[in-house]
């Protein structure tokens, strides 16, 4: 039975690429914190995670045509959502550059951890293959 390297991984490999579109969001309200009447937005993580774990690892294409590709299995463009502003600025930003910057540590700490799980899954299965 061959074995499948996405099964092996998880959510994990889904778990980084969605920690990475986060970590673009908030980096894109950082830059904008003084630009008048930006929107903060965020990506609400367990939703768009569960989400893909209920769809079986991957968004449930429907093809039109039996010549169509099939997609592979992974997570779409994640949706936007405007985070709610704690106080918002007289000029109509609602970028809290504090509250951004807090976000974005604990993204990139929950990055690093999603890594680490990804390494020691590959250092199991190198050890199930060589036999050590």
């Amino acid at each position: 039975m061959p074995a499948n390297i996405d099964n092996f991984l998880g959510v994990h490999e889904a778990a980084l690429r969605l920690r990475s579109a986060r970590s673009e969001v908030i980096a894109s309200n950082l830059a904008n914190a003084d630009t008048p009447h930006y929107q903060a937005r965020d990506i609400d993580f367990k939703s768009v995670l569960s989400e893909y774990q209920g769809t079986a690892g991957g968004a449930a294409l429907q093809t039109t045509h039996d010549r169509h590709l099939s997609a592979g299995g992974g997570i779409a463009q994640p949706e936007q959502m405007y985070r709610v502003p704690n106080q918002p600025a007289v000029d109509g930003n609602t970028v809290d550059s504090q509250v951004e910057k807090a976000a974005f540590m604990e993204n990139a700490l929950q990055y690093q951890a999603t890594l680490r799980f990804i390494d020691g899954s590959i250092k199991t299965l190198r050890t199930a293959i060589r036999g050590d």
